[in-house]
């Protein structure tokens, strides 16, 4: 549910001082893509923006914060909201992307949402209140990517109490970063003068209203709370003489003189009601058990006793963050009781008008567990599907009895851990779980014991896997088939959403051992593939002829893969039918079917039906497009880079690999070899710090094919073998053999320089894999005879002293070169020449003449 009052422009007080040169100072934020308004608490940055905004002739989207938005699709659902208030229509077909969450990647929920600003036809101001509120590191993340590509007439402002957690350096670099700052925003003494003068009605003397100028350094707060304790002063200037320290000390002194003066009835109404985020007449009734709240809220801003409008009609306000934090403070460290009795009367009527969401986060402050579990229970689904932080903070704090009789609350809790990376926090909870559940078995009915367990054993299965234990996962597994054979539900939830990472989806771009794999999956495909409605089988499927497929196994690639390709029970699952159907694509390929490859690709299009069916194209389009540079269309290859979203110069995340292998492949082909080489490093310093082998293997056979394409042989080759070394134990064919003619030459001459090499026991790759791969590549490796013309001339005088019987030495001074250039020069005639020594050089020698 989108709360309106936290997309609307706060309204400030009419009595406001005029602060022309502010004014002009946020004006030239419209020159920059960000402005910065950063200060501390009560310098007035909402006040000076709302005003702003008032005096602006441009269309603004506001979207006030609170800690309640430091969830990904929160926030982003809040920001869209924010221009759709203003421009009706926008952005339609961004809602079901950013529902994915930041569990698939960022760039492609961005690239939509640009887009869709791009096509604004008018200049858009979008405004974050208070975003120091936000700490997590995917909103920060998103946000940096966001500005970095905005169009020149969108404007993001944002008002923080601190530095900003994103990357602002390059803006600063380029002049479209404005700042500012806590100096641009605090009073000048005229502007105190007129505050005094304008909006109170104390007489003070110019002098006076300097010295208080000078305590507060013009802290617009401090002089406000200043002003309000002056009122019920009796001797104005003691008071003002008593106004001394740092800002934290004065309004702590202030807002406790402001406080104590206030009659009973409102302190116990400011006290009670601090603990809102946002309020109303009737919460605020049912908070305080008073029926006069609207009364009472028109009382405080009338008093000044910083509380803000949220709406136009004055029906929702908030109170400042000074005086709610103050408040809290007291009522937490003074009434206990009180403290439990309002938040759980407050999570009541939160809940009794559809804010679940914020009434567990008050029944937990109020203590009341089991509401919370309630709750929780309810939305259970929805909070993992897109609300997994609030889920993961909420069951944290919880009491671990308070939901120890709730199977599923546990069993979803661990899903979501997985989902967004708190491994070891998952392997703990499944640890514990399982004990738990498994001593519930005589109090509970045997079957839905045996569901919960089932249940149990799969996320067991799938801790083993990520700590890629094949054994056990497939000793888990057994478990599941014996309590569950009809499988888990959780082996098919969210298949159907777009994730980005296929460390679940592609075994083998995870698992490294490709034998324990081939065994694996051979085990599971045999005892799940003939189930009729038993979709998580697919995968299986899918990786099991991948990895036929590396194997240089075609025919039996195709068999295995057409088993699933057209059963039904894979339809509803855009994520399986995507692997499935790009293995299938690849075999066709190999096998020479150009046209059927293609064919497969497009069918596959035709098959996704899934909120996120936008970001699943990316992936088919970026397969697509690796499909053109093979048949030779590197135009349509380039008219996919154009709209992909990516640059060679990204940040790479895993969640987008196999989509930065082709863009390397396109811009390798389109001459700009230096690019693909910068992206190719960056992705393998990445899949190093993963430990994925498979995508290492790829990335640094694409650097040697791409190295020996600039005539950098050397280099070339010694990427060639560090690749080969890696892919040797798992015995990797295709991945060297789908690089075609380049690849099958470079072999070539790796073969021929270790035939030549009489160390051959310190290779680090063995011939007869070399060999191996020049076969599938159709090679012919009968021994070809070495050319005399291989020689340097140099090489052609060495060999003749050699020729003559001349020691090193003595050839060495014949030439006038050192000994050690000699035995360079006559190791390289070995290599040449095939040979180990210098009677069979000679020997060969006389049979080239």
């Amino acid at each position: 549910m989108i709360v309106s009052t936290k997309i609307h422009i706060p309204q400030g007080r009419n009595t406001l001082v005029s602060r022309s040169r502010l004014i002009s100072k946020l004006n030239e934020g419209m020159n920059a893509k960000l402005t910065h308004i950063s200060a501390q608490a009560g310098y007035g940055k909402t006040t000076a923006l709302s005003e702003w905004v008032k005096q602006s002739s441009n269309r603004v989207a506001w979207v006030s914060l609170d800690k309640q938005d430091n969830d990904w699709i929160r926030f982003w659902r809040y920001f869209l909201a924010s221009i759709q208030e203003n421009i009706p229509g926008f952005g339609q077909a961004i809602g079901n992307v950013i529902n994915n969450g930041p569990a698939g990647t960022l760039e492609p929920a961005m690239s939509v949402l640009l887009n869709e600003l791009d096509h604004l036809s008018h200049e858009l101001v979008i405004i974050l209140d208070d975003y120091h509120v936000i700490e997590l590191p995917s909103i920060h993340q998103s946000l940096t990517y966001l500005i970095e590509h905005l169009p020149s007439h969108i404007h993001l402002f944002i008002a923080s109490r601190t530095d900003l957690m994103i990357s602002t350096a390059r803006l600063l670099a380029k002049g479209e970063l404005h700042q500012v700052l806590m100096q641009d925003l605090r009073f000048q003494l005229e502007e105190g003068l007129a505050f005094f003068r304008e909006t109170t009605e104390l007489m003070l003397t110019k002098e006076q209203v300097t010295e208080l100028h000078d305590q507060t350094e013009g802290w617009i707060s401090g002089l406000q709370l200043a002003a309000i304790s002056l009122k019920c002063s009796d001797n104005i200037a003691k008071t003002i003489q008593q106004f001394s320290g740092q800002q934290h000390h004065i309004s702590d002194y202030l807002l406790e003189e402001v406080f104590h003066h206030l009659a009973e009835p409102i302190q116990s109404f400011l006290l009670e009601t601090s603990i809102l985020s946002r309020m109303n007449a009737s919460l605020c009734q049912a908070v305080t058990g008073h029926l006069n709240g609207q009364k009472q809220l028109e009382r405080l801003e009338q008093l000044n006793l910083f509380v803000i409008a949220l709406d136009d009609q004055r029906n929702w306000y908030r109170y400042h963050h000074l005086l709610s934090d103050f408040l809290q403070q007291i009522l937490f460290n003074t009434q206990p009781d009180k403290w439990i009795e309002v938040h759980t009367r407050a999570a009541k009527w939160l809940e009794d008008h559809g804010f679940e969401e914020e009434a567990v986060e008050h029944y937990i402050e109020g203590k009341q567990a089991k509401d919370a579990v309630r709750l929780i229970e309810k939305n259970l689904y929805t909070l993992v599907q897109s609300k997994s932080v609030f889920l993961i903070r909420w069951v944290s704090v919880l009491p671990e009895d308070s939901f120890a009789d709730k199977p599923m609350i546990e069993l979803f809790y661990i899903s979501v851990l997985l989902g967004v990376g708190e491994w070891q926090a998952a392997f703990k909870r499944v640890e514990v779980a399982t004990s738990r559940f498994q001593a519930l078995r005589d109090s509970m009915d045997e079957s839905e014991w045996k569901q919960i367990m089932g249940n149990i054993y799969f996320w067991c299965s799938v801790t083993a896997y990520l700590r890629k234990d094949l054994e056990r996962t497939s000793a888990y597994f057994e478990l599941v088939e014996q309590y569950i054979p009809e499988g888990s539900f959780f082996q098919t939830m969210g298949r159907n959403r777009y994730q980005g990472y296929e460390l679940f989806d592609d075994h083998l771009s995870f698992i490294n051992d490709l034998h324990a794999a081939d065994a694996f999956l051979l085990k599971w495909i045999s005892i799940w593939g003939h189930k009729k409605e038993y979709p998580f089988v697919g995968y299986l499927y899918a990786s099991y002829s991948k990895l036929l497929y590396e194997w240089n196994r075609l025919d039996e690639a195709e068999e295995y893969i057409n088993q699933v390709l057209g059963r039904k029970d894979m339809e509803p699952f855009a994520r399986k039918l995507i692997q499935i159907a790009i293995s299938a694509s690849r075999i066709q390929q190999a096998k020479g079917n150009s046209q059927r490859a293609a064919e497969l690709l497009i069918q596959l299009k035709r098959q996704i039906s899934s909120p996120d069916y936008d970001l699943f194209m990316l992936r088919i389009e970026a397969e697509q497009a690796g499909l053109s540079l093979q048949r030779g269309s590197l135009e349509e290859a380039l008219d996919w880079e154009q709209r992909c979203g990516l640059t060679p110069t990204d940040e790479v995340s895993m969640n987008r690999i196999a989509e930065y292998l082709t863009l390397a492949r396109v811009i390798a082909m389109d001459g700009r070899t230096d690019e693909a080489l910068q992206l190719l490093e960056a992705l393998q310093h990445l899949l190093v710090r993963e430990d994925r082998l498979r995508d290492q293997i790829k990335v640094i056979i694409m650097k040697s094919v791409m190295l020996q394409s600039s005539d950098q042989t050397e280099a070339a080759l010694f990427q060639l073998e560090t690749a080969l070394h890696l892919a040797e134990p798992e015995g990797y064919i295709r991945s060297f053999v789908d690089e075609g003619p380049l690849m099958a030459e470079m072999l070539t001459t790796y073969l021929k320089i270790q035939q030549g090499n009489s160390l051959e026991s310190d290779s680090l790759v063995s011939l007869s894999y070399v060999k191996k791969l020049l076969q599938s590549m159709n090679v012919n490796l009968e021994e070809e005879l070495p050319s005399k013309d291989l020689l340097t001339e140099q090489e052609t005088k060495v060999l003749q002293l050699i020729a003559k019987g001349l020691s090193n030495k003595q050839i060495a001074g014949s030439l006038s070169v050192t000994v050690e250039t000699i035995k360079f020069h006559i190791k390289n005639i070995y290599r040449k020449l095939g040979v180990n020594n210098r009677v069979q050089a000679l020997h060969q020698i006389k049979e080239l003449v």
